[in-house]
This record gives structure tokens, sequence and C-alpha cells, in this order.
């Protein structure tokens, strides 16, 4: 008689050992059940790992933003805010003077303008950024040639630019893009020495150019409308953003007023960040929810295999019982049995998953060329999959195994 449910177990795979073929075919649906959830999960924790990397490598986690509002939602319907403010040098210089936690301010403003190079002919409308000396460090940049402006260069309008990568590699065609370092471009018209080159990144400043924040007018000349500058505040420390955020509130609430919400929008790159990734989060779950309906599937297959099994050895049960077995006993042995097949198919299922997330990954960088994408297996992704592979085990293994158990003794000897 089975006296645990560990002698139980192994009785189930020995069981199991005498029908390959229905065992096989039983774990099937388990296996693809759990393959598909772990892929889903893996590609899922991979994709959100990427967007959080790519925004933390590309932006500023430790900086406050300060931007105009130009509308207002009211009772559901949009309206234009008046009283918008624009800022200026004098609001970075002050914020930089009278709140805490402030390591650096940065102010700049952009517009879609031309940049052209003389001597390939080349030209592009791209987006121009004119900011004060230090943006580099808000925009994470780092330079394959060349400097960045200074801070003097700044404030005297120096007729330099920064080049992107990509804006600088179409520009210099069929040269190497590190050529351009020295020579003049002229952007919206106005003639400018590029004295510095980003190095390559696949993403939206693919064709961003960078002037001093003192050359903005010829921005808002390019445009034909007004330009809205916006604030840049980098915290001391990165535990200080909240801190630097609080203190910006209340110097806004000293300079414009308690309404100064509908005017002026405050926000972090560390909520732009949630932002970011929720969207990946909320595909992964949704995705996953479709995967788990293959192990839903797959328990289905378990109770009709389970079902047949107790068909078949109607007479053995019979005989269980006859020599002393307790329903419990046999309930406990088809339940192992059914955790059994659950528990092998997700064990294949979870290598299953992992192999199809790398291939996928290996696809996904070959389209998209983003190779900082990796598959993310975590172990709550696989005690997810695993847990719900042998909870649906046991869950369609009950009304066959309570059949079982219930079955009488003298009938069952007697079924042919």
């Amino acid at each position: 008689m089975l006296s645990s449910f560990s002698t139980a177990l192994v009785v189930a795979f020995d069981q199991l050992r005498v029908n390959t073929l229905r065992t096989i075919l039983s774990t099937l649906g388990v296996i693809i059940g759990v393959g598909s959830l772990v892929a889903v999960l893996s590609l899922g924790d991979g994709m959100e790992r990427f967007t959080r990397d790519e925004v933390e490598r590309t932006t500023d986690v430790q900086s406050v933003s300060l931007a105009s509002r130009t509308s207002e939602r009211v009772d559901g319907e949009w309206i234009p805010v008046r009283d918008y403010p624009v800022f200026t040098r004098d609001d970075a210089a002050a914020i930089a003077k009278e709140v805490e936690w402030v390591k650096d301010v940065s102010l700049s403003v952009s517009a879609t303008i031309p940049v052209e190079s003389p001597r390939s002919g080349t030209r592009r409308e791209t987006s121009v950024t004119a900011a004060m000396a230090g943006v580099d460090h808000y925009m994470r940049a780092e330079l394959a040639a060349g400097r960045f402006f200074t801070r003097v260069e700044d404030e005297r309008n120096a007729a330099v630019v920064v080049l992107s990568h990509k804006l600088a590699s179409d520009l210099a065609l069929p040269r190497a893009p590190e050529r351009m370092i020295g020579e003049t471009v002229r952007v919206n018209g106005s003639p400018r020495q590029v004295i510095g080159i980003l190095t390559p990144y696949k993403g939206e400043r693919g064709w961003a150019a960078t002037v001093p924040y003192a050359s903005a007018p010829l921005l808002a000349m390019a445009g034909g409308r007004r330009l809205l500058p916006g604030i840049s505040v980098r915290a001391t420390r990165i535990e200080d953003v909240d801190a630097l955020r609080r203190a910006i509130e209340d110097w806004l609430g000293r300079r414009y007023g308690g309404r100064w919400e509908r005017r002026i929008e405050l926000g972090t790159m560390e909520k732009r960040l949630e932002q970011a990734t929720q969207g990946v989060r909320v595909f992964k779950w949704f995705m996953g929810a479709i995967a788990a309906i293959s192990l839903l599937v797959g328990g289905i297959g378990i109770m009709n295999v389970m079902l047949a099994s107790v068909t078949e050895r109607t007479r053995e049960i019979g005989v269980r019982k006859a020599i002393g077995a307790r329903p419990r006993d046999v309930l406990l042995q088809f339940l192992s049995e059914s955790v059994a097949i659950s528990s092998v198919g997700s064990a294949i299922g979870v290598v299953l998953g992992a192999v199809i997330a790398a291939l996928a990954i290996l696809v996904i960088r070959q389209q998209t060329g983003a190779d900082r994408l990796a598959p993310s297996l975590s172990l709550s992704s696989v005690m997810v999959a695993a847990g719900s592979a042998v909870a649906i085990g046991l869950i369609f293994g009950t009304y066959p195994a309570r059949r079982a158990a219930r079955l009488s003794p003298i009938d069952a000897i007697r079924h042919e």
C-alpha cells in the first residue's frame, strides 16, 4: 500500500515508464504550454531590461526637467494656456543659486532645420538642439572624435557644432565621419565649424546636431514660431533626485505662485523610464496569458489520459482495494501519476522555452541591430511556469483520481 506521497510518486514514475508512448503524448501539451510561457516571460524580461538600460544609457536619470505647458485639460477638453513662462538663462541661474541639491543646470531648445555640407553637397533636415555648455552630461553622450563646446564658447555664441555619428557619416560620404572634424557645415545657412562627433547610437538622436545656446535665435527663425526652452537640473547624487524635485516645487511656488502646475510641467527621467517599461510589461503579461491557455489544453490532455488509464486499470484497482488499499491510497496513486506527467513536461518545457527565447533574440538582433538585447530567464519566471504546470496536473488529475478512489472493489474486479 502507498503510505506517503513520495512512495506514490516513485510508483507513478514506474507506471509512466510502462506506457512510454502514452506518457509522451500526455506530456506534449504541458511541454508546449510551459515552453511558450517561459519563452514569452524570458523575452519580456529581456525586452524590459533592454528598454530600461537604453533609457538609462541615453538619458540622465539623475536630473529633473522643467517645461512650459501650452495647454491644459479642463472638463475633458484641451484649452490653451496663455500665461505660460518662457525660461531664460536668468531662470537657470536662479535655480542654481536658490535651490538645494543642485549640481548643474542646463537650458536647451530644439527645432528641425537644414544642415548642409558645402564640400559634399549633402543636405539633411535634422533636429538641432541649442544648449548651454555641459549638456553632454544630460545627454549621456560619448564622443567618437573632437570635443564639446565650452562655457566661454557658449556665452560668445561661437560658430561651432557637435554632430551625431549618423549625420556626420551622411555628410562626409564617401569619407569616414571623423574626417568632418574641423570642416565647416551650414546650419540653416549659418557657417559652423564641426568640433565634435558623437559615438554611434541607434535611436532618436540619429540625426541630431548640437550648437551653443546663444544660437537659439537661429532655430527660432527657421521654425517661424516661438520655441519654448526647457530646463534640466542635475542632482548632486542620484539619491537626492526626490529631494531636488521637492526643492524645485517649492521654488516654483515662490516664483510663479500657487497654481504653477497648470503652466509648468515638472518631470524626472525615472518617471519617463517607468512609462517606457510599462508598455513592455503589459505586453509581456498579455502574451503570457495567451501562452497560459496552452497549459490548460495540456491539462485537459492529462485528464483524458488519466481517465483512460482508470478505465484500463479498473480490475487492478479492484484487486488493490480487495487486499486492503484505502480510497485515499488509490487517490494518491493517480494524483501522483498526474503530477509526475506535469512535472516531466514542465522540466522539458523550461529547457525548450529557454532555447526558443535565445533563438528569437538572435533573429530580433539581426533584424533590428539591437545588440544589447538578451533573454532574461529569471528564477521567478521559471517558478511561475513550472508551478502553473504542476498546479494544472493536480487540478485536472483530481477528477480521474477521485473516480478511481470511489470504485467498488467487487464491481471493479468484475470489470472486463
